[in-house]
């Protein structure tokens, strides 16, 4: 731009380069910003036709300006650094006024400054913060904030380690929530709502985030891991959007290119992508719930006329609660029993027309709207039922079984078990962008109930001045150990995601059953962290103004839809029961001698009269100790629940009662493995950083993770003699520790979030 012709003939077009330069620094250009500045450009007279031209042509989000480019604007702009004072009191207006003037000629002073006008509309019309703005142009000037606490942390350093490599996908997302046309929908009106989360979720579909995962031959951009960093940074904002989000682009989209194949990629996914195509995903049945191979619809398949009919037999069949069915769904990925000459297939996966583009259900299709819920009333949840639909062989997805020129059913699973699993773990990503969505609805809390606290006063000694309220130690107690959790939770689900996305066959169980634990445990904290903030922040978090009821309103959902959590649990202690016994089948007789021997010495060097009442700071803080002590625990607990088990069946009893006799043992086999992957995790990440103020104050919080899940399992501890009485109130006072130096951190560890203050959106927080 800087050095082409117009600039020569027309110095006054230097004017704009401070404002097109802010625009696109963040390297996103929303669609209320091009809209605003066309319609500004167009307006102005001064301006010939080939110059609006010239400057409209930098306003295409699909063409933005090399690095080379903005380097050179960004050098021309630094030409008026003379001019900033101290005080940063030049606006982007001034800054562009002043340096067209250094490369103006004689005569053109007056055309220069019947810019000024034009410009300060521009500006205004983009909300551009001026000092704000200066400071990116001149870093001889230093800001002043005023220092909260005694904190040494920098939080945009503890945010390069949050973010990582997803950072450039993180910060263009949040860049979009920002623009205007996110502004969160206030009125009351369902439908209203629903259709204005439609379009939050076509913009994002036209910024190319709705196909991402999708093969790049489909649109996308082939990259599972930005779809889930995608649908965790949305979450900041409206979680309607991310569940619309999440059943169009990942449940409908994601299941035809898991379960189809290459004909259906070719039919489906860029329309799917670019929401031309909005789409259901129809696997619950009201009467079944999390029971997938117990659902009743049937797909019965004619080999006549090659086609499947499906039905559903009775009204407890019908699907239930299905995302984008109630009004905006055309088609949808139907899991339905699959009959041939009468004998049952098993479940399989079919893609049925539900309404034409115009909205009409399709012959033999009813639906109904599932009405007003508890939150997310902005998805168009609905009740599917089918009566004798029939649709083409075609429409079945058919990477695992289809139906072969001869009318019969082929798969390249041999095993209807291993099939029916293999097929639902293609699915598992939905159990990793829940609990990211909701594990972001917690920090949104934690950032707005601390940031609170730490400006809220009340009490104080006699005579003096009230408190703040997180100086209180009730307070610190409250908070600090869930931001410690939050924290924990955000390196556990990146481990979990980094599993799936590099998954085979050989460890897909295991990996399925680990999405489903950390699944439960997230979406739990998220329930229990968000009705804590709500509590912190007394009856100022009731008042809806602040964000906090409609966060646990739209969350509440998350420990019951991608399974139940509890029933999840149990599933993840099958996995685990599974693995134990491999491991003894496995194993001759000097592998058992040698798995007695460990466990002799865990008991010589963890359960020895000095350790189990050891008291040392150094050791309280030792993460071997913290280790060791998880992975104690899990696997007792989960030797026991084996033992137990084996001791029902060996009476008679058959396994189903069994398991049904040690449900709630087996519950807590699923949250101990849990805690220990989690606790693992946490620990790795700290030992991977650099020395540091960041690496100090994340230690603190895995010491406090750590500490406060053993001192809320003391009781487990205490009865099996892990640790006496005085070592356990040892570790209560550490914690009490622990949350007083965290609390000293607490401002900048919310701040890392990085959160847009447009979706923080309460007026109890300002920046701190």
């Amino acid at each position: 731009m800087v050095g082409d012709k117009l600039f020569e003939e027309n110095p006054t077009l230097y004017a704009f380069l401070p404002l097109f330069y802010m625009v696109w620094a963040d390297a996103v250009l929303t669609p209320s910003e091009i809209t605003r500045i066309k319609k500004l450009l167009e307006k102005q007279q001064w301006l010939t036709p080939e110059e609006k031209t010239f400057l409209l042509s930098f306003l295409n989000p699909t063409s933005p300006p090399s690095p080379n480019q903005l380097k050179s604007w960004l050098k021309e702009i630094k030409k008026t650094s003379d001019y900033l004072s101290p005080e940063m009191k030049s606006s982007l207006v001034e800054i562009g006024i002043k340096l067209a003037k250094v490369n103006s000629r004689s005569g053109t002073e007056e055309t220069i400054n019947n810019a000024r006008k034009p410009l300060e509309d521009i500006e205004k019309a983009l909300g551009v913060v001026s000092r704000e703005s200066a400071y990116h142009f001149n870093s001889l000037v230093k800001r002043t904030t005023e220092e909260v606490g005694t904190s040494s942390v920098d939080h945009n350093e503890i945010n390069k380690i949050l973010d990582g490599e997803d950072a450039e996908i993180i910060r263009k997302v949040k860049t979009l929530l920002q623009d205007p046309v996110f502004e969160y929908y206030k009125g009351e009106s369902i439908h209203e709502y629903r259709e204005q989360v439609l379009e939050w979720c076509k913009l994002l579909a036209q910024q190319g985030l709705g196909g991402i995962a999708f093969p790049k031959s489909y649109g996308g951009q082939g990259d599972m891991r930005k779809y889930f960093i995608v649908m965790e940074t949305l979450a900041y904002h409206d979680i309607s959007m991310v569940i619309k989000f999440g059943v169009q682009f990942g449940l409908w989209g994601m299941s035809v290119m898991f379960l189809g194949t290459e004909k259906h990629h070719k039919k489906y996914l860029k329309d799917i992508g670019s929401l031309k195509l909005p789409g259901c995903f129809a696997m619950t049945e009201t009467g079944h719930g999390s029971n997938v191979r117990g659902i009743q619809t049937t797909a019965t398949y004619d080999h006549n006329s090659k086609t499947i009919t499906i039905h559903t037999p009775t009204k407890d069949d019908g699907k239930e609660y299905i995302g984008n069915a109630a009004l905006h769904g055309q088609m949808a990925t139907v899991f339905a029993k699959l009959i041939i000459d009468d004998t049952d297939y098993g479940v399989n996966a079919f893609v049925v027309p539900l309404r034409d583009a115009k909205g009409k259900t399709v012959k033999g299709v009813t639906i109904e709207d599932c009405g007003r819920k508890m939150g997310l009333n902005g998805v168009d949840n609905g009740k599917i039922f089918f009566d004798q639909v029939q649709i083409p062989l075609e429409n079945m997805l058919d990477k695992f079984g289809s139906i072969n020129e001869k009318g019969e059913f082929a798969s390249p699973i041999a095993s209807d078990n291993r099939r029916f699993f293999t097929m639902l773990g293609t699915l598992v990503g939905g159990r990793i962008g829940v609990p990211k969505a909701g594990l972001s609805a917690a920090k949104s809390g934690l950032s707005i109930a601390i940031r609170y606290s730490n400006q809220r006063r009340q009490f104080g000694p006699e005579g003096g001045e009230e408190m703040v309220i997180l100086n209180y130690r009730t307070h610190q107690r409250r908070l600090m150990p869930l931001l410690a959790n939050a924290y924990a939770l955000h390196f556990a689900l990146d481990y979990v995601t980094q599993r799936f996305l590099k998954r085979s066959d050989d460890d897909i169980q295991e990996i399925e059953a680990l999405a489903a634990g950390i699944k439960a445990y997230s979406t739990w904290n998220t329930t229990h962290t968000l009705q804590e903030c709500r509590e912190a922040c007394g009856g100022k978090g009731y008042l809806s103004e602040n964000r906090i009821d409609t966060l646990k309103a739209d969350t509440d959902i998350f420990t019951t839809f991608e399974g139940d959590n509890t029933v999840l649990m149990q599933l993840v202690a099958k996995s685990r029961l599974s693995e134990f016994k491999q491991e003894f089948s496995d194993i001759n007789f000097f592998g058992i001698i040698n798995y007695l021997t460990d466990q002799a010495k865990i008991t010589l060097t963890e359960m020895n009269p000095i350790i189990i009442r050891n008291t040392d700071e150094d050791h309280l803080l030792d993460s071997d100790f913290h280790l060791n002590a998880f992975r104690y625990r899990e696997r007792d607990i989960l030797s026991s629940a084996a033992k137990r088990l084996k001791h029902y069946i060996d009476q008679g009893m058959d396994s189903f009662d069994a398991f049904n006799q040690c449900q709630y043992h087996l519950f807590n086999v699923g949250v101990a493995y849990i805690e220990s992957v989690i606790m693992e995790q946490f620990v790795l990440k700290v030992k991977s950083l650099e020395e540091g103020n960041s690496k100090n104050v994340l230690k603190k919080l895995c010491d406090l993770y750590a500490l406060a899940t053993i001192e809320k399992n003391k009781g487990w501890y205490l009865e099996h003699d892990y640790m006496e009485g005085a070592k356990t109130k040892a570790i209560r006072r550490m914690v009490n520790k622990l949350v007083r130096e965290v609390r000293q951190d607490a401002i900048p560890l919310v701040n890392a979030f990085k959160i847009p203050e447009s979706c923080l959106a309460a007026p109890i927080v300002t920046r701190i």
